[in-house]
């Protein structure tokens, strides 16, 4: 079971959160068929996201994040709650493109380094909080990281990471954000500067059979951290018939009838997890009578 580590430093001037999600991730891979690279560029968002998602307060927040790049996956959408909690999927799963220089899946070309990273946040309130950034990379973790200093002025550190096996499965998915709090001291950031300047990359640490505990005291080695809380995290869609029949209502009555007419019938598919419900004529008749 994917899960996350919330910590801080001992002076609690430095929160971090620390996660495995390689069962979370598998699971949107099984969902949309990707290929390896959109693989990795959803299971890096998703594990962002999820990360986000608990940062949040209350019981029915909701974050979305969507990357909207100048690449061929023409852009990636994730949604999760504040129990961390996570669904999402890219514009264009099979994608195949060249590997980078270093033999490495090539996230950022993937994506794009042109285009916009935007946080939406759903709090309760009339409007929802809305952040954005232009892309930096197309690598996701930088942009992620430049989202958090200049949307958000939060001095933040990300690290994201998937690594596919030769057999398209997810071999090790996982990610870390460390952000300084306004109390943070100076030798505290620079202890974590070297940290973080010659620590390994996550899945090369995750492969190595380290669990999020061990990844969280090598990030704030020397900080004295402590884990304050361990949350079970997961891929789970939230699709129902009466959701999608509200879609369908939303359209209103000139388009239902204009459905009826021309097809007979409508068949709706969940972007999140493929499910597909079919509404029968009869079905439709329904929804547009209910609209007098």
């Amino acid at each position: 079971m994917s899960y996350i580590l919330r910590g801080s430093s001992s002076d609690a001037s430095i929160r971090i959160f620390v996660a495995d999600t390689t069962s979370m991730v598998e699971k949107a891979r099984e969902f949309h068929n990707t290929s390896p690279v959109a693989s990795a560029a959803l299971g890096r968002t998703l594990t962002a996201t999820s990360i986000m998602g608990l940062m949040m307060k209350g019981d029915d927040d909701k974050l979305t994040l969507s990357i909207k790049g100048d690449g061929p996956l023409g852009g990636i959408i994730c949604v999760a709650d504040s129990k961390g909690m996570v669904k999402g999927y890219v514009h264009n799963p099979l994608i195949e493109i060249p590997l980078r220089f270093d033999k490495k899946l090539d996230v950022g070309a993937a994506v794009g380094s042109t285009g916009l990273l935007t946080v939406i946040k759903d709090l309760g309130m009339k409007q929802p909080y809305t952040g954005q950034y232009q892309l930096v990379s197309g690598e996701i973790a930088e942009d992620i990281t430049a989202y958090f200093a200049y949307s958000e002025q939060q001095p933040s550190a990300v690290s994201l990471g998937v690594l596919v096996d030769t057999d398209y499965t997810i071999k090790a998915s996982g990610g870390f954000i460390v952000q300084l709090l306004p109390h943070a001291s100076s030798e505290s950031v620079d202890r974590l500067e070297k940290n973080l300047e010659t620590i390994p990359s996550i899945t090369n640490m995750l492969t190595n059979n380290m669990d999020a505990e061990q990844i969280m005291n090598k990030v704030l080695d020397g900080l004295d951290p402590k884990v304050l809380e361990k949350i079970q995290v997961d891929y789970k869609c939230d699709c129902s018939r009466e959701r999608l029949k509200k879609a369908l209502t939303s359209i209103g009555k000139k388009e239902v009838s204009s459905i009826i007419e021309q097809d007979g019938k409508a068949e709706l598919t969940c972007h999140f997890c493929n499910s597909v419900y079919l509404f029968s004529k009869t079905d439709l008749e329904e929804i547009r009578d209910s609209l007098d």
